[in-house]
């Protein structure tokens, strides 16, 4: 598998099998591009303009935005009901995570969510290995809360996400309170973590020990 990273919370996951676009950005949002990209599936964790811009896909792709199980080219998708904040959506809404199940690989977009798992939710998750999640806070969970996700879903590999970001010159309110990507960092011990624009991994290249992987734009 392939992965491929454009910046805020968006991520282009490639193999044999097709293309699944996750959370593709409204550029006009976010001040930064995101050409169009071809796409069997597209996932939408939330309507936010930052998460749900479907028109970056071409071709007919299945766009999932309400949880459920689903299948692609032997693609599976299970998506999940969480919340934008910890008053059940209150403030923002409603989150759908989406767990990616393509080349032997299970990958977890958490999207925008605002609040830690409960033990239910990640049994019925049952099985990371790819953790993409959110760590700026302010809008989602913030650094100790992600390390708190990390621990309990026991990935072994992590992709933090939807953090502050000098790069993104975004049209979104009180943006610059979100953290980067340094203070998760620090909660999880890493100094110097490995810095990459696309990934290709597969199963065996996985280890018991967990790694955290900062992605640049592609």
């Amino acid at each position: 598998m392939q992965i491929s990273y454009f910046g805020h919370s968006s991520f282009l996951l490639k193999s044999s099998q097709g293309r699944v676009l996750m959370d593709p950005y409204d550029e006009t949002k976010m001040g930064m591009k995101l050409p169009q990209q071809e796409a069997d599936i597209v996932t939408i964790s939330h309507e936010h303009d930052d998460h749900n811009a479907r028109l970056v896909a071409t071709g007919t792709p299945l766009i999932l935005d309400i949880p459920g199980e689903y299948e692609k080219n032997g693609i599976r998708i299970s998506g999940f009901e969480t919340y934008h904040d910890k008053q059940q959506g209150a403030q923002r809404g409603k989150n759908t995570m989406f767990k990616v199940e393509m080349d032997e690989l299970a990958i977890l977009h958490c999207g925008d969510l605002g609040h830690t798992l409960s033990s239910e939710l990640i049994e019925e998750i049952d099985g990371v290995d790819i953790l993409l999640i959110p760590v700026g806070g302010f809008y989602t969970i913030d650094a100790s809360e992600a390390r708190q996700m990390v621990e309990k879903l026991e990935p072994s590999l992590v992709i933090p996400m939807h953090y502050k970001d000098p790069q993104i010159k975004p049209n979104i309110d009180n943006y610059a309170d979100m953290a980067p990507v340094e203070d998760f960092l620090g909660k999880v011990g890493v100094s110097d973590p490995e810095r990459v624009k696309t990934l290709s991994i597969k199963k065996s290249d996985l280890t018991e020990t967990v790694k955290i992987m900062v992605m640049d734009k592609s």
